[in-house]
């Protein structure tokens, strides 16, 4: 027979997976509701937005969504995206573990001081360095081309900074100080030791550096102006016309096809991505 504190406990674990399942169809009901609406007709959309199901699938809107417009199909704004989502996430994530690497085992002058100037500006929103961060990208010639989307990201990002330091304090010096011993420099030391016992952390930080860059609208509105260099998440409100009229059916249309790359990739390294979030947290 169950004590009073074993059913107490099953009626708290119920309530807490009923409570945490509802709250999920919540929260995902948006993106079920615009992957639904991505298979009606346009007029359709508004007019039984309290309806799910369409009254009938169509494949059009992926048709003409995927034709693009004025002659920009978006199979140009795809390749787009992925050029600036994957030179920004490598950049991103080697350089972040070099200065991660800096941080947690070599002592320099203020170290402790650069390290605080590092997580200050991690507090800071890009809205605060958006202007002179234009006026210098302005200046040097870069506006209108992918540099001042890409090459900052080669300069180390404060989030995968902290990630990989917290990581790799978590590993024994005992390692290096073997390594050192056997001839081996900071820089093997490096290549060698740390970076293969820090995969989990490196591969947190490629995963949100992709789906950041991937879903970045702001950079691309303040620095690119011709339609053929758009990537999908700036292209997208071309679809959007308040003076004429919205083809809202293509615009989820291309939504949807939009998040397919980083549902892919999430699926694919969830365990890393759960392993690095976890082990951060514990070590240091």
């Amino acid at each position: 027979m169950k004590t009073g504190y074993q059913e107490k406990k099953l009626f708290t674990t119920a309530i807490y997976h009923v409570f945490t399942f509802l709250f999920a169809c919540v929260m995902i009901y948006p993106l079920v509701w615009m992957v639904m609406s991505s298979f009606k007709n346009t007029n359709e959309i508004f007019r039984t937005a309290a309806s799910l199901l369409p009254e009938k699938f169509t494949f059009e809107n992926y048709t003409v969504g995927w034709r693009g417009f004025a002659g920009y199909g978006f199979g140009n704004f795809f390749k787009n995206s992925f050029i600036i989502a994957g030179l920004s996430t490598v950049g991103a994530v080697v350089s972040s573990a070099v200065v991660g690497y800096g941080f947690a085992r070599i002592d320099f002058k203020f170290k402790g001081f650069w390290f605080a100037c590092m997580l200050l500006a991690m507090m800071l929103p890009f809205q605060v360095i958006m202007i002179p961060q234009y006026i210098i990208f302005n200046k040097m010639g870069w506006v209108g081309s992918y540099l001042p989307i890409i090459v900052p990201q080669f300069f180390g990002q404060g989030f995968f900074i902290f990630l990989n330091v917290q990581f790799i304090r978590g590993i024994p010096i005992d390692l290096d100080e073997a390594a050192r011993m056997d001839g081996c420099t900071i820089y093997s030391i490096f290549i060698r030791i740390i970076l293969p016992l820090v995969k989990p952390s490196l591969v947190t930080s490629a995963i949100f550096s992709f789906m950041w860059r991937w879903d970045d609208f702001l950079a691309a509105l303040l620095y690119l102006s011709n339609p053929l260099k758009y990537p999908v998440s700036y292209a997208l409100k071309m679809f959007s016309d308040p003076t004429a009229g919205s083809d809202w059916g293509a615009m989820f249309a291309m939504a949807t096809l939009s998040l397919i790359p980083i549902f892919v990739i999430f699926l694919t390294m969830q365990k890393y991505l759960v392993e690095g979030i976890a082990s951060t947290g514990i070590k240091g």
